[in-house]
């Protein structure tokens, strides 16, 4: 019922901006008219004035006629001068409308999307942990309730990290700490940690040794976080996700494929954005905040490096993260 009122809100204030949008013009092309018109009957009452047998009729009704040309040319530019402003005012005030009007969508998205992600973590947790205090339960099935719950923490963990890590990063109070970080240790560790925590998952890598960039250790761990835990969130199990790292001249080029749904062209540059979740709805059937990806592309960009999406073979995507390399 609210999203209908909202709906209905939104309607008569689009109505009401083109009607009066159009009011304006009209009223601006009525002056033109009116002021044309009154140039014209001045035109004509002086030409009355010119006695005809006077000798320089000729040059006097020459004078009136150019005056008249001039103001009639100084009019229409005048009008079109307006007309052009305020369409561009227009336009400018309709784009920022409805980027404002998107942009209050996502952030509801996002409160409905991150209280549920909050919520459900915390509930699983709490249901095995009471699961384990009322019931003596068998030693695999004690281990199979605590990784389960590890998991959730886990995934509480990186979602509360993300949202400040968002706002300190936005607001500038975020300290950065770069240093020089061996790129290919801290990508094997991460992979290792989520080989433990996900063993259903295919996780292949390729990972060339030693190379080094300059960066925050945290930061770095976090954007290769998000992006495998991103193509973990859009793939089947078992199905396989392949990260790979090499120095492409001066660069160190990290890629993360999976063969998931994909995304479709015209996302490609949007999922970027800040609480952005795609309307394929293979992809928003996932959970998730719209600020992964938003995180990855900020922090690449705080490290002097670049994220693009391609296309993988047969399906799924292919994230790219590009960071200068030190040491060569």
């Amino acid at each position: 019922m609210k999203r209908f009122i909202k709906r209905q809100k939104l309607a008569v204030i689009t109505v009401a901006y083109w009607v009066l949008l159009i009011y304006i013009v009209a009223a601006l092309v009525w002056w033109f008219i009116s002021l044309e018109n009154q140039n014209q009957r001045m035109f004509l009452y002086r030409v009355q004035e010119i006695e005809k047998k006077s000798p320089d009729f000729q040059q006097q009704y020459a004078t009136i006629e150019n005056e008249r040309n001039r103001k009639t040319t100084q009019y229409i530019g005048e009008g079109l001068t307006f007309l052009l402003l305020i369409l561009v005012g227009a336009l400018f005030v309709y784009r920022a409308t409805k980027k404002q009007i998107r942009l209050s969508q996502q952030q509801q998205n996002f409160i409905m999307a991150v209280t549920h992600e909050l919520k459900t973590p915390v509930a699983i947790a709490q249901l095995n942990l009471e699961t384990l205090q009322k019931r003596k339960l068998e030693e695999t099935q004690q281990q199979k309730l605590i990784a389960s719950t590890l998991e959730e923490t886990n995934r509480l963990d990186t979602l509360t990290n993300n949202i400040l890590l968002v706002s300190q990063l936005e607001t500038g109070k975020h300290t950065f700490n770069k240093q020089e970080i061996n790129f290919s240790e801290l990508v094997n560790d991460v992979l290792k940690n989520f080989a433990g925590r996900f063993p259903q998952h295919n996780i292949k890598n390729e990972i060339a040794g030693d190379i080094y960039v300059k960066g925050e250790f945290m930061l770095l761990q976090m954007l290769l976080s998000n992006l495998i835990d991103n193509a973990l969130k859009y793939s089947d199990k078992g199905s396989p996700i392949k990260i790979t790292l090499k120095k492409i001249k001066n660069k160190a080029a990290l890629t993360v494929a999976d063969e998931g749904e994909g995304i479709p062209d015209e996302e490609k540059k949007k999922v970027f954005e800040k609480f952005y979740r795609s309307g394929y709805e293979g992809i928003r059937k996932a959970k998730g905040t719209g600020l992964g990806l938003y995180l990855c592309k900020k922090i690449a960009a705080d490290h002097n490096g670049s994220i693009c999406i391609t296309d993988n073979t047969p399906q799924g995507a292919i994230f790219t993260v590009k960071l200068e390399s030190v040491f060569g």
